[in-house]
């Protein structure tokens, strides 16, 4: 082979694979923007506690120590020996660490404490949607599930001005969203009209 061909075969395979490498990159990029979000609610250790959520508490060995409750409106469970805990806010580990702590010494010598989320407290839709309200919260939905679960766009909906409030945000300032991105149990979704 002349060498000039050999040179331009090479150059091409290298564009090939330059093109196909930057493919793979966006596209891992992009699938981690999509669930960061979300992976903080899989990752239930990080996941903060809200009013609403049902909790599943367990200490190994201890079955007088299970109990099954939902965070009250004042962002607080109550425990057998260690009355109110206030725990709105906190992540499943604070938690597990603040049992463990308070169970040990007086009433256990080396507590397992374990806790669940078996519910997570409901996201709202509201505005042009045709049956707005408070759902269940499930992991992995998005603006657009959310908006079929409420019975779909009313007719004179605006699939482009659609905006969240996220539960436990200091502003509370509604954020402007697009139909796949991430819920999180909490969220006030609405839906504006459209003019045309």
């Amino acid at each position: 082979m002349p060498r000039d061909l050999l040179i331009g075969y090479n150059s091409l395979n290298i564009r090939k694979i330059t093109k196909i490498l930057i493919f793979v990159i966006i596209c891992s990029v992009a699938k981690s923007s999509l669930v960061f979000a979300e992976n903080d609610v899989a990752d239930s250790k990080k996941y903060l506690l809200g009013t609403g959520d049902m909790l599943r508490i367990q200490v190994y060995n201890e079955i007088d120590l299970y109990l099954e409750t939902r965070v009250s409106d004042s962002g607080t469970i109550s425990y057998p020996f260690l009355g109110e805990l206030k725990v709105k806010g906190i992540s499943l580990a604070s938690l597990e660490a603040l049992i463990t702590s308070r169970l040990k010494g007086d009433y256990l010598i080396n507590p397992k404490v374990s806790i669940d989320i078996m519910e997570y407290r409901q996201f709202y839709v509201n505005g042009e949607v045709e049956d707005s309200g408070g759902f269940p919260y499930q992991p992995g939905l998005t603006v657009r599930k959310a908006i079929t679960l409420a019975g779909g766009f009313k007719e004179r909906a605006s699939k482009d001005k659609i905006f969240v409030i996220h539960d436990g945000s200091m502003t509370s300032e509604p954020i402007k969203v697009t139909l796949d991105e991430a819920v999180r149990p909490g969220d006030i979704i609405t839906v504006e009209q459209s003019f045309f």
